[in-house]
């Protein structure tokens, strides 16, 4: 597929490629939805401490909010926080919030850790059977219905539009919810009395075909072990584990949606350029058994003979107990609920009197909600520039990362004597949340290295991406090749514009990997199956397209002029890669990993001048320089006049 092709349509071009003529059987339908006006008039449910709760016992109330959760669902978990808040404000006017579980999986010992995790002081009552989701026609967690004071129903669907399929915003564009409630509050008709509730299917628990062929002792456990464990497994990054069957059989038809909809297993490499050997692919007949299995009801089959998941670390992805871990933070950090928070960077001496190597590391937050990204640097001490991200770093944590392994007798190096750099970029998510991140590595015995990695990258800092532009291009050259190199994975990097990202080389203009459409919220690293021999001084060209209309869901702000910046609303153009060096085993000279590493930060100097020379005179002066970095414009000014040229920043 030419790039071209991708500026013009990348959804179109994603649903081309990834769509299937298999498609997922449709879940059975609940009751059917009452309409608006109707009444409400039963709620007779226990809730997780014993009590019943009747619909007698809010006669006081003059308003009534029926919110549909799960203990499991990732947006439930959000929303609840919000019910709550709007139960604090808005009791005084008579507006009560009740939680209803309905889910099949979630037991009274599930619900009653979810209330005091979410700190929920509302009724929460266990819909055992579905009844009540049954009668109002709910499907998804969270789902919200507002009945008036004569209990008739006048909202029903989601609390807010700032989560959605496929984006996240900073902040909703509508309460709904709450301003349905302010109408009904100021005896207004409500303007907006129905939307479509977005989260998790809520697990019904269905009528079980005895004769079906698949069954999730018979195939559904090895798919889910194949494709899924690996994340949903406890201790993991996913909200739940699927290892279980009353568990799996609770989620069937969400999960039959969500690899339905190519939402899972998250992949987003264009299947006609590279092989990679993290794929994350379902075949058409594994997601057809997935189909099949949700649509008889999920039936357990044969549960004497299950498949084991494989052990691993507690608390890590590491292949085994790392050998030092440090906290990225050297107190637990704040960070607030609402507001922008500067990127934070903490500094930890090792106190390495000798170069160690390390053949695996992992980056892990300790708060997943309100952490964004991690990157470590190993920098000498007391240095303090470039360190941006931008051209490398030594380790990283983004959105749905995985430590992925490298080829034996490959590490990367830290040089003895070297400071680690944390750059944390912090998301506040509506509650105050606390965080201490830590760094664990695997060390390696230097006589087994026989190469070491360096990560680069192609990096674009000069663009701007006019209001309203659905189709933005900018391209980026990496620096040349050293000699031997290999590249062994590529972790491309965008904000939420980013719309589609592709690596090719200079040369032959070969795609080593493209991404039709790129996703904010998994910023995957795509490791070779094969690490790719490279050319001495050739160079990987990186193009990406921006959306910066309305029709992106996650635009902030289509009428903004978009510019490169640290926030999520400013955004980023950054094609990293990971090369594999040739370790020189003699003292002649610099090694091939040193040469790398010192075109790596002539390539920063020379981004850095080329972003601050706006008149491209080639020249700076010490006052259009940022104070920031006088220090450095001072070091590279050569012959101290006072003027720097790109030449010395080039040759220094």
């Amino acid at each position: 597929m030419k790039f071209q092709k991708l500026l013009s349509s990348a959804a179109a071009c994603f649903t081309l490629i990834l769509g299937s003529s298999i498609q997922p059987s449709p879940a059975e339908d609940p009751v059917a939805s009452p309409a608006l006006g109707k009444r409400l008039t039963r709620i007779d449910l226990d809730d997780h401490r014993g009590r019943r709760w009747q619909l007698e016992d809010f006669q006081r109330d003059s308003h009534l909010i029926v919110a549909f959760l799960g203990t499991e669902c990732p947006l439930a978990k959000l929303y609840a926080v919000r019910l709550q808040s709007m139960q604090e404000t808005l009791a005084d006017e008579g507006v009560r919030v009740v939680g209803v579980m309905s889910n099949r999986h979630d037991s009274l010992l599930d619900i009653s850790a979810f209330a005091q995790r979410q700190k929920l002081t509302f009724p929460i009552v266990k819909d055992a059977g579905g009844r009540l989701a049954d009668d109002l026609g709910a499907t998804r967690t969270p789902e919200v219905f507002v009945f008036d004071d004569q209990r008739r129903l006048r909202y029903r669907g989601r609390v807010d539009d700032q989560y959605g399929i496929g984006y996240v915003r900073d902040n909703p564009r509508r309460n709904d919810l709450r301003e349905a409630v302010d109408e009904l509050l100021a005896g207004s008709p409500v303007s907006v009395p129905r939307t479509e509730a977005v989260g998790c299917i809520i697990g019904r628990k269905k009528e079980v075909q005895t004769d079906a062929a698949v069954t999730y002792g018979g195939q559904i456990a090895a798919i889910l072990q194949r494709h899924c464990v690996e994340c949903h497994r406890e201790g993991e990054i996913a909200p739940f584990a699927l290892t279980e069957y009353e568990e799996v059989a609770g989620w069937a038809d969400m999960i039959a949606e969500v690899v339905g909809d190519q939402r899972m297993p998250p992949w987003h490499a264009d299947p006609e350029h590279g092989k990679f050997a993290n794929a994350r692919r379902m075949s058409d007949e594994e997601k057809q058994l997935l189909y099949d299995w949700a649509q008889a009801g999920a039936p357990a089959g044969d549960l004497s003979d299950l498949p084991v998941p494989p052990a691993k670390v507690a608390g890590w992805q590491l292949p085994r107990e790392p050998d030092l871990v440090f906290k990225v933070s050297p107190q637990p950090f704040e960070v607030p609920a609402e507001g922008a928070v500067r990127y934070q960077y903490f500094r930890v001496d090792p106190k390495l009197d000798h170069d160690v190597w390390i053949e695996a590391a992992e980056l892990k937050p300790g708060n997943r909600s309100v952490v964004h990204h991690i990157l470590a640097f190993a920098v000498p001490k007391g240095q303090r520039r470039g360190l941006d991200g931008a051209r490398g770093f030594l380790v990283g944590y983004v959105p749905g990362a995985r430590v992925e392994p490298w080829p034996a007798g490959h590490a990367k190096r830290i040089p003895a004597g070297s400071e680690l750099i944390f750059q944390v970029h912090y998301t506040p998510i509506g509650t105050a949340a606390k965080d201490q991140s830590e760094l664990g590595i695997c060390l390696v015995d230097e006589a087994t290295v026989t190469h070491e990695i360096v990560t680069t990258s192609a990096v674009q800092t000069r663009f701007a991406i006019p209001p309203g532009a659905a189709d933005h291009p900018v391209a980026a050259v990496s620096p040349g090749f050293p000699a031997d190199a290999k590249l062994l994975s590529m972790s491309p990097h965008m904000h939420v514009r980013g719309k589609a990202f592709e690596y090719a080389l200079k040369s032959s203009g070969e795609v080593l990997l493209s991404i039709p459409q790129y996703d904010f919220n998994w910023q995957t690293t795509y490791v070779l199956k094969q690490p790719l021999s490279l050319d001495e001084g050739d160079q990987i060209v990186c193009r990406a397209v921006f959306d910066n209309s309305k029709g992106n869901l996650n635009n902030p702000d289509p009428s903004a002029t978009v510019r490169w910046g640290d926030q999520t609303w400013d955004e980023m153009m950054i094609g990293y890669y990971h090369l594999s060096v040739p370790r020189d085993r003699d003292d002649t000279g610099p090694t091939q990993a040193e040469r790398s590493r010192a075109a790596i930060q002539r390539a920063v100097r020379l981004a850095t001048f080329d972003r601050i020379d706006r008149d491209k005179d080639g020249k700076l002066t010490k006052a259009q320089t940022p104070r920031k970095l006088h220090k450095v414009f001072e070091e590279l000014d050569a012959d101290g006049n006072g003027v720097l040229t790109r030449q010395e920043a080039e040759t220094q």
